[in-house]
């Protein structure tokens, strides 16, 4: 059995534990609020973007841009977003397991990964990381966005990747974050629903000039920023949501670890008091 000394240093260094995770928990909630009315705020601005996207791809019939179709290519890419830091539960391996169940060949695969713990998980795995993005993670920009959406369309115009492929943690509540994965080029037009009038045509009266072609291959390098900012902020959410969560799991464990090494204590002190008693009473028995 532990001696006193030794539980009531595990006491104190629990509780030293349990103050960390106790003001972990506070920061993460305090920026879990910026993070979630940033995300909220920008939902239906890219909505909007999509449906637009949408009637434009739709009155394209898939011609005449490159960005919707195959280019030849076999290499995919893949942007995931992860976090900077951990503490967070299993957000950053949830993430990056994701990709790892798509990619098919190592070889054929274009790493574009934002957060230093996602670059750890992905090279400890023997991947190779073609572009890394740190220290955005919690606090992404428009800019941000727009670099490795450039990046992305430069390369799939070029030909040098055929496919792009989105993995981020959409955050669907404070104790719910599901991670996800979207294809951003080429586009699918195939999959996407357009509303139709009892004429079968486009509900959409839009007129594109010089045509839908024309203002796609403007729209489309657009549309993928867009895209990557809004999952960005739902990823910043999503880490600080998971942080809440882990850090307030972590203090209520503390707690119950130092209640039980408190009640050990308490016994181990009651049972040295009683040893302590008896040989005082077996002394004065001795000297009678």
């Amino acid at each position: 059995m532990a001696s006193l000394q030794d539980i009531k240093g595990r006491i104190r260094s629990i509780d030293s534990t349990k103050k960390i995770t106790s003001a972990m928990n506070l920061v993460a909630t305090s920026k879990l609020n910026k993070s979630k009315e940033a995300a909220l705020r920008t939902r239906p601005f890219f909505n909007k973007i999509l449906s637009t996207m949408q009637s434009i791809g739709a009155n394209a019939k898939g011609q005449g841009s490159p960005f919707l179709k195959a280019n030849g290519c076999d290499v995919k890419a893949y942007i995931t977003l992860s976090g900077d830091k951990g503490l967070c539960g299993g957000y950053n391996s949830n993430i990056c397991k994701l990709t790892m169940s798509k990619i098919e060949d190592k070889e054929k695969s274009h790493l574009i990964v934002v957060g230093k713990k996602g670059v750890d998980q992905f090279k400890s795995r023997g991947y190779d990381v073609s572009k890394v993005v740190t220290d955005i993670s919690e606090a992404p920009t428009y800019a941000d966005a727009k670099e490795i959406a450039n990046y992305v369309t430069d390369k799939f115009l070029k030909g040098e990747i055929g496919e792009v492929y989105l993995s981020y943690t959409a955050f669907k509540s404070t104790i719910q974050q599901e991670p996800q994965m979207v294809r951003l080029l080429p586009l699918d037009i195939e999959n996407i629903e357009t509303t139709k009038n009892e004429s079968n045509e486009p509900s959409d009266l839009l007129v594109y000039e010089p045509s839908p072609e024309a203002v796609l291959g403007y729209v489309i390098p657009r549309y993928v920023a867009d895209v990557i900012y809004g999952a960005l902020c739902e990823a910043a959410a999503s880490e600080n949501g998971a942080r809440m969560t882990a850090m307030d799991s972590a203090t209520e464990n503390a707690q119950e670890i130092q209640d039980k090494l408190s009640i050990q204590y308490n016994r181990a002190r009651q049972a040295a008091i009683t040893q302590e008693l008896t040989e005082i009473v077996a002394g004065v028995g001795a000297l009678k």
